[in-house]
């Protein structure tokens, strides 16, 4: 049976030099979702290597392409040979590795995104931390706020109360999304598990597994 991981160490492997020290010091992942702002802000001021002022509140690194109908609400940091698409709307404590795609009419804000992260058409990711080579497909969401506006639980092998009201989508490395899936809040794909389009998924998706629908989850072989 493969593993429900929903520790940090098994769901990433961090290589971006200013988060490593974060990842490796945080048990789950969702601890990291308060302390975006304020590494967004050491950043700022103590700058980064290889890294410019686009405006301010935004770090940008080398060969950065962005469209002239993006928005890029401070603070934020985008990494290296990154693609931000016309309508892009960053809203703000969003960090970014390299050569990431983020896409057309696509929103983030309070999130993470790793190295060569895509999330190209039509998405939502919010309070969302996006591993190494994870996929959204297009119209695919985070959703991040429950409708009672309770406290997010994190229903795993056991049930993991996080005290965050708002937590969207966990996407371990190599996860993929499938087109006009929803991630209810707290949702957490494992590593190299892929979801089929137009999936609701809750809970935690074991790593190396294709979620068909909540019934139907396979081993990939």
């Amino acid at each position: 049976m493969n593993k429900r991981a929903v520790l940090t160490k098994d769901l990433f492997e961090c290589e971006v030099p200013y988060l490593k020290e974060i990842f490796a010091n945080s048990t789950y992942p969702w601890e990291i979702l308060p302390k975006i702002k304020e590494i967004v802000a050491k950043a700022l001021k103590e700058g980064l290597p290889g890294y410019h002022l686009l405006k301010e509140g935004v770090l940008v690194g080398e060969d950065v392409s962005i469209a002239e109908t993006a928005t890029i609400i401070p603070p934020a940091i985008i990494g290296a040979g990154t693609e931000i698409r016309p309508g892009a709307y960053l809203r703000g404590n969003v960090i970014v590795g390299e050569k990431c795609v983020l896409g057309n009419s696509s929103e983030f804000k309070n999130c993470i995104l790793l190295y060569h992260v895509q999330a190209p058409h039509y998405n939502y990711v919010g309070d969302s931390i996006l591993g190494n080579y994870a996929h959204m497909g297009a119209g695919s969401i985070c959703s991040n706020l429950k409708s009672d506006g309770q406290n997010i639980v994190i229903h795993g092998d056991k049930e993991y109360e996080t005290g965050l009201r708002k937590i969207g989508g966990i996407l371990a490395d190599h996860a993929d999304i499938g087109c006009g899936s929803v991630l209810n809040p707290g949702t957490v794909i494992g590593k190299n598990s892929q979801v089929y389009p137009l999936s609701m998924v809750r809970g935690v998706v074991a790593e190396n597994s294709i979620y068909k629908d909540k019934d139907n989850i396979v081993s990939k072989r």
